[in-house]
């Protein structure tokens, strides 16, 4: 599409928003942040001058909105395809069930997911106290002179924290998030830039999700501990049974004073079924962390539609 030169650096954002308008609302809101810092950059050097004429000279230098947009689109492809394991081709058996199965192993992601699960309790308590302090106060501060400052500052911080949030989401989980913060229009007011954080609803979404990671991390924290060490303990107890002292009577099932003890030939079975667990564990967190990370999107990152 062709757009005529802008005479405003909101002009030029508008039109590189237009031609991303079909691509990922993160990628579209790195593109309009870099593009907003070089534009105010370049603005900033020749004061001289007028913003159209300033403008008219970088669209030479820089590149057109279509032409930025279709940079964008091109590096984010490359970065996708350096970031993506090497591909090999499959043999046949490892197209059957059980290599797909027992292949999780090699997935690093399944990994990462595990660890954000397990870190999610520790992060999920975080958020939920911050957020019901920080409303708490600013309801609590609204009468005062210092709450409108206040409440501003509280809304800030969530927006550090949601980018926080999303760093560690796009590194564990492989979501693309925002590498870059939200774009601001440097061109309204303080009060036109304040009104317009607290009707963005990313910011409600944004405090709606921090509020969820509490029982979300709670869940996802005993998932965790749960089946690793209910894994791990059919794993070990066949070795207890068998090399443990006096203290531990082996496997079985403890009633009354009455012990019935599973029977030397179903150990391998008890090794079987935690190894078993293990990988069910690792394809439950690959699962979990892909859904996790397409809620956090959703709730994190504005759409490109609300632009």
């Amino acid at each position: 599409m062709n757009h005529p030169i802008p005479a405003t650096i909101r002009e030029y954002l508008d039109q590189l928003r237009s031609e991303l308008r079909d691509a990922d609302s993160a990628m579209v809101q790195d593109a309009l942040y870099d593009a907003e810092e070089h534009l105010r950059a370049e603005l900033a050097e020749h004061p001289e001058l007028a913003e159209s004429a300033v403008l008219a000279r970088i669209v030479t230098s820089y590149g057109a909105a279509d032409e930025v947009a279709e940079i964008y689109r091109v590096r984010e492809g490359e970065v996708e395809t350096a970031l993506r394991p090497p591909s090999r081709r499959p043999r046949p058996a490892e197209r059957s069930l059980l290599a797909r199965f027992f292949g999780v192993a090699l997935d690093p992601r399944a990994y990462a997911a595990l660890f954000y699960m397990a870190l999610s309790l520790a992060t999920g308590i975080f958020y939920f106290t911050w957020v019901v302090t920080g409303l708490s106060l600013s309801a609590g501060l609204a009468i005062l002179i210092i709450g409108i400052p206040f409440i501003v500052l509280f809304f800030g911080t969530v927006r550090a924290l949601s980018f926080v949030e999303g760093k560690i989401v796009e590194a564990m989980l492989g979501v693309r998030m925002p590498r870059r913060p939200l774009y601001v229009d440097r061109d309204n007011s303080i009060w036109q830039r304040v009104g317009a954080m607290f009707t963005d609803p990313r910011s409600w979404s944004t405090l709606f999700y921090m509020l969820l990671m509490l029982p979300l991390g709670i869940a996802y924290f005993t998932i965790v501990a749960t089946g690793i060490a209910l894994s791990l303990g059919f794993v070990i107890a066949p070795f207890i049974h068998v090399f443990g002292t006096h203290e531990f009577t082996g496997i079985g099932i403890y009633h009354d004073g009455l012990v019935w003890t599973a029977p030397m030939w179903t150990m391998p079975l008890f090794v079987m079924a935690g190894v078993l667990g293990l990988f069910v564990m690792l394809h439950l967190a690959r699962g979990v962390g892909y859904l996790h990370g397409n809620l956090a999107k959703h709730l994190l990152v504005r759409p490109v539609a609300a632009e």
